[in-house]
């Protein structure tokens, strides 16, 4: 997630639950914000013509239209402004609901009209927000709305607070915000078993196959003097047993092969506890990476099952850009990628892999298509939600649901961005974009 520095813990999970909700509803911005601008004003007409209230303005309705045109034209935002979304979602979303509504409310004095949509902004703020980030809604745009009345209605009116309706109002917002806790703790314990796990398994494994390695490594140092000596034995006249020159090379290889899986397997426990750690990244040392450097590492370093599959992949160098990042963080992200698209490749039974690297004025962009099974568009908007798991011909995913939601983090980390376009049955083709790095 994007972060602010030096900022306190409290602060820090404030901001990450800004963060998560634009990165959920971000693929619905553009007809949310739609129904928005078109909603503000269209509704001062209804209820000021068709169904007069006591009180409506024209004013505050358009400027909560026009804080909802950049939230439709969100993915046309510059990178450098990207950063700043979630903050604007943020003061949008507290304006547009809880100020709005509240303030509308108390100007019409509780009028059944006025209560029925408080009720509705209060069901979208609990769609919209975390816990957290509901109660700061409803505390401080109910308080604005609070001071806003006092201030332009000298005699205030509250005698419809006495209504029924209020305390289902807030028992909505308590509610709400007591079971988006609940959804938040759930998230969060399965956050720390799958760390457990990863630790458990990390700990349970590196060491035997670091023995295994070891052996395989010294087995094959030896190996050439033992067949050597083999050799001379026969030579020699000594009565042992054959042993074929298929056989013989077959020893040799299959020590390559023990020291290549125990490599991959190594790298596999990487990337699990990579990907199992919170995506928080303020204690990673950020420095001037080359792009090039980045995937020659992690095509050296990515286990390929078979030279076959290391030849499906290809590299563009049009031209390289250095970028402002961490290259260990840059090489898990291919990983991650590397590892999807050999898994939609080989459920297609057809494909390859384009990675092609480009320097564009306002930074680089790292482009990353195969064409394998594809994804379809009903799971496309939510690849880059956490635990948010799929697999072609299977509903319930494959996999733990955290490796692509890794990629975004890292890349929002770099201040950069990654997007994703497919067509299920031909591609999928990953952008990721990063801004320039000052010389």
């Amino acid at each position: 997630m994007t972060e602010i520095p030096q900022t306190t813990s409290a602060l820090r999970q404030i901001f990450d639950g800004m963060a998560r909700s634009v990165e959920y509803f971000e693929p619905r911005f553009f007809p949310f914000g739609l129904v928005a601008v078109i909603g503000f004003p269209l509704y001062y007409f209804v209820w000021h013509d068709l169904f007069p209230q006591p009180y409506e303005n024209l004013p505050l309705r358009l400027a909560g239209s026009a804080l909802f045109v950049p939230i439709m034209l969100a993915k046309y935002w510059p990178q450098t402004w990207r950063r700043y979304l979630p903050v604007y979602w943020y003061l949008t979303i507290l304006y547009a609901l809880p100020f709005f509504f509240t303030y509308m409310l108390l100007r019409n004095g509780g009028c059944i009209a006025w209560i029925s949509s408080a009720l509705t902004a209060a069901f979208l703020m609990v769609l919209l927000l975390d816990w957290r980030n509901l109660t700061i809604h409803f505390v401080v745009g109910v308080g604005c709305a609070w001071l806003a009345y006092r201030w332009t209605s000298p005699e205030p009116n509250l005698t419809f607070l006495a209504r029924e309706q209020i305390p289902v109002y807030l028992f909505i917002i308590v509610l709400g915000a007591v079971a988006n806790y609940s959804a938040d703790m759930v998230k969060q314990e399965r956050l720390r078993a799958m760390r457990s796990t990863a630790s458990m398994i990390a700990h349970e494994l590196r060491t035997p196959l670091l023995g295994i390695k070891a052996g395989a490594t010294g087995l094959k140092q030896h190996l050439p003097a033992l067949l050597d000596a083999y050799r001379l034995a026969r030579e020699a006249g000594f009565a042992i047993g054959p042993i074929r020159e298929v056989h013989q090379e077959g020893m040799r290889k299959v020590l390559e092969r023990i020291e290549e899986e125990v490599n991959y397997s190594n790298i596999v426990i990487d990337m699990l506890l990579a990907n199992a750690k919170p995506f928080d990244f303020k204690d990673v040392t950020f420095n001037r990476c080359v792009m090039s450097a980045c995937l020659d590492t992690a095509l050296m370093r990515y286990p390929f099952a078979t030279d076959k599959e290391r030849q499906l992949v290809r590299v563009e160098i049009a031209a390289d850009f250095d970028f402002f990042g961490n290259e260990l963080l840059m090489v898990h992200v291919l990983f991650n990628l590397l590892k999807n698209a050999l898994r939609h490749i080989a459920q297609a039974g057809k494909g390859d892999i384009l990675i092609r690297v480009e320097k564009l004025p306002e930074g680089g962009r790292l482009t990353f298509r195969d064409t394998g099974s594809g994804i379809p568009p009903q799971v496309l908007p939510h690849i880059f939600t956490r635990f948010y798991s799929w697999s072609l011909g299977h509903d319930d995913g494959s996999g733990a649901g955290i490796g692509l939601a890794y990629c975004r983090s890292v890349m929002q980390a770099f201040d950069g961005n990654i997007l994703c376009w497919s067509t299920l049955g031909e591609f999928s083709e990953f952008v990721l974009t990063f801004p320039a790095v000052d010389d």
